[in-house]
């Protein structure tokens, strides 16, 4: 029987953590599935596949229902990404931001790049991105899409279990550190009596009433308008070099998808600026070489970590703006090239180093409706809440995107006005022949190309469901010859793993080995769903 103590009311006996392990399994629908880390945002986009909207539809009513719903991890001041099948082919969009044109060396104090405050603040590019492709690909009305959104914003909601942790945690982080800028923060975040719990209710009519005039203008007031001038002015009177000018310059870009082949199949990810070519190298490294027959056996998972590392190398050293420096892309994707790095791996860790390739706080969501149409998309502010940067009354959170830019004089990614810097955000996509088989992503920073390494090998290789190759216990490399596991992996294999050379560190909380969702279309229409069981994930369907 449930009893209270004296004093405490009925919400606050319930854990947050549960003590037993729990096992979620794959989700069946024919007609339309919508897959995220929050419940709420993955009830939004199936709410509108049930109202005639198509998948490109869902996935924009998604995404800004995140920026609400799931604002330690992305915002209305972000970027986005998106990999789209519609057509009977595969269309990708850049919807990040450039840097200030007033960000220059020196506007740095000490030469240094903050991750907070004004500084590392680039030109959102999330609510172009929802224009952009609704135009190209929509159904229903821009405002309709944006209404679960505006509804959720303006009514409020409560948080989930997950989500109101890393809240809270935040507010920790963010009252310790201190700063007149964080000062819209607090009053839009932490507004009087709201304490960052599950179950605890937080609502923002700033959220709704900019998220109303994106929806009205088709983006327009966001560039060009209102809430431009509202950036402008804040930025003006609180230090920061973001202007009016920066935001009208700004336009999404509708890029090729690059690829490789792997075990019989072709994975995609959106070209640089992004960093998913580092998982499409790994995995090339890999097609060359045979892994064993089951998951958890230190071979395989060795080639994976030096695959993965080789990758990592090459793209710290090479992704950029392409505008602004010469990405090396087909070389990086070559074959021949994929064997040079290959011959690196032996049987002890390596300590990575780039090739030369011409000498031979993030959300993810997965959308597919009845019609064959699917969607791959990621969006956001980059560390949790992003800069700390809020408009006053707007619910604008700014990302801190810049804080990837490099300090060092002539690399590609060196820091400079009017540039796309070197981003984390990724959205993966897999097909087989000419035939989509579906959209996946795993989140989390520098994580991020690791993890869907290690989906597809899950998949391709071990032939796990979508669930468990979400399930199964990851590994990341953090520099050097260090390998975070997380404590499900068996305790004798990062034993030889560490026999190798590798400096493996247990971890015991998940919140560092990424986010992830996966849609998969069978060959008779059936699609097969899987979800985070990190976070508060749900694969939402019909």
């Amino acid at each position: 029987m449930l009893r209270l103590r004296p004093g405490r009311q009925f919400s606050e006996v319930f854990l947050t953590h549960s003590p037993y392990s729990s096992t979620r399994e794959t989700i069946y629908a024919k007609s339309g599935m919508v897959a995220t880390s929050q419940p709420l945002a993955a009830q939004a986009g199936l709410f509108i596949l049930k109202e005639g909207g198509n998948a490109v539809d869902a996935a924009i009513a998604t995404a800004a229902a995140l920026t609400v719903v799931e604002p330690t991890s992305n915002g209305i001041g972000g970027d986005a990404f998106a990999l789209v099948w519609a057509e009977g082919r595969l269309h990708g969009l850049n919807g990040s931001g450039n840097s200030p044109a007033l960000l220059g060396r020196d506007a740095l104090p000490g030469g240094e790049l903050p991750a907070h405050g004004w500084l590392p603040v680039t030109v959102p590019g999330a609510p172009r991105a929802w224009a952009d492709l609704h135009a190209r690909f929509g159904r229903l009305p821009f405002e309709q899409v944006l209404a679960p959104a505006i509804r959720y914003a303006r009514e409020g909601y409560p948080l989930s279990p997950v989500l109101a942790r890393n809240w809270a945690r935040a507010a920790r982080i963010y009252g310790a550190r201190g700063g007149d800028y964080l000062g819209p923060w607090f009053e839009t975040f932490m507004p009087s009596g709201f304490t960052p719990r599950a179950g605890a209710l937080w609502a923002s009519e700033g959220h709704a009433r900019t998220l109303e005039s994106i929806a009205a203008s088709g983006a327009k007031s966001f560039y060009d308008g209102e809430l431009a001038a509202q950036i402008d002015a804040h930025a003006r009177a609180t230090g920061g070099l973001l202007r009016a000018g920066d935001l009208a310059a700004h336009e999404s870009e509708w890029v090729e998808p690059i690829k490789v082949s792997y075990r019989d199949h072709d994975v995609w990810e959106i070209p640089p600026n992004g960093h998913g070519i580092a998982a499409l190298i790994g995995l090339g490294i890999l097609e060359g070489l045979e892994l064993p027959g089951t998951r958890d056996e230190v071979e395989g998972l060795h080639r994976q970590i030096e695959a993965t590392k080789l990758g990592f190398a090459d793209a710290h050293r090479y992704v950029a703006d392409p505008r602004h420096a010469d990405v090396p892309v087909r070389e990086l994707l070559c074959p021949s090239y994929h064997a040079r790095r290959r011959a690196l791996i032996g049987e002890q860790a390596l300590t990575p180093e780039a090739g030369d390739p011409h000498g031979g706080g993030t959300v993810y969501l997965s959308t597919a409706d009845g019609e064959g149409n699917m969607v791959s998309f990621i969006q956001s502010n980059y560390m949790g809440f992003g800069s700390g940067v809020v408009v006053p009354g707007t619910g604008i959170s700014l990302q801190n995107r810049g804080h990837n830019f490099n300090l060092e004089a002539g690399h590609p990614n060196e820091i400079a006005p009017g540039k796309r810097p070197y981003h984390t955000i990724i959205p993966g996509f897999l097909t087989r022949g000419d035939e989509p088989v579906g959209p996946f992503g795993v989140m989390g920073g520098f994580m991020q190309p690791q993890g869907h390494l290690q989906v597809v090998v899950n998949t391709l290789d071990y032939g796990m469901d979508p669930q468990m190759a979400l399930d199964a216990p990851r590994w990341q490399w953090t520099g050097g010859k260090t390998i975070e596991v997380e404590h499900g992996l068996p305790v004798h294999v990062a034993r030889e793993l560490a026999a190798r050379g590798h400096d493996i560190k247990v971890q015991h909380e998940s919140g560092s080995f990424g986010r992830g969702q996966i849609i998969w279309r069978d060959e008779h229409g059936v699609l097969r769903g899987g979800t985070e069981s990190r976070t508060d994930g749900q694969v939402a369907a019909y």
